[in-house]
């Protein structure tokens, strides 16, 4: 399925986002707010693995492997909208959602950082991390900008992932006896395959991913 290239963020996006993440949180830890998790330290080891999938060993041939690179900035961006999220009152509702999402717009269209390696790039987000722990949402634009992730693809692909974190939670995740490997694929690229092939529109994205991975999972 053809993806749109807008790399816009807007509110009625980064809404359904957040409360997408502040259900799945919930669902986790009903007092999530109150552990104060250390987001920054989920952002910079996931940013070390998207660098493993990038590749940066000059001693040996690496190619970047796109889809990986796309699943781990989704990650990321997990965190991201958490550490914002842990700022608002416990049970948001539309309008905490709504006054977040039009703040996040508008540091999402900051001026960013002169164009530089994309290596560079994530170095640059990990010591914003570590030094302030919180990343520059600017810094995270440049990074899908150089690999060619738009904010459409980074929602869709969001969504699917929060869809797949559900369907984990429901399938014993958190009790250690659901398999992270099917079919000798890890659930990250089954979904992969899944978005690929959907073919629902963004409000009945969730129920088609739901129904295919359940599909798919081993009885």
């Amino acid at each position: 399925m053809r993806t749109p290239s807008s790399s816009a963020a807007t509110p009625s996006t980064l809404c359904a986002m957040l409360a997408l993440q502040d259900q799945m949180n919930t669902r986790v830890n009903p007092q999530w707010r109150e552990q104060h998790y250390p987001w920054h330290r989920a952002i910079w080891t996931e940013a070390a693995e998207l660098l493993e999938h990038y590749g940066w060993k000059w001693w040996k041939k690496q190619t970047p492997d796109l889809l990986q690179i796309q699943l781990e900035l989704v990650d990321i961006w997990h965190f991201v909208l958490s550490e914002h999220l842990e700022k608002y009152p416990k049970g948001g509702n539309a309008d905490h959602y709504t006054a977040l999402a039009t703040a996040l717009v508008e540091q999402w269209n900051a001026p960013a950082p002169a164009a530089q390696d994309f290596r560079e790039t994530v170095e640059a987000m990990v010591l914003q991390v570590l030094s302030k722990n919180t990343l520059p949402l600017p810094l995270f634009r440049a990074a899908m900008q150089q690999v060619d992730f738009s904010f459409d693809n980074l929602y869709r692909q969001y969504i699917g992932k929060n869809v797949l974190n559900l369907f984990r939670q429901e399938h014993g995740y958190q009790q250690g006896t659901y398999q992270k490997e099917w079919h000798g694929k890890e659930d990250n690229l089954h979904l992969a395959e899944i978005l690929e092939q959907a073919i629902a529109t963004p409000e009945t994205l969730q129920a088609e991913v739901y129904a295919a991975l359940k599909a798919r999972y081993p009885r």
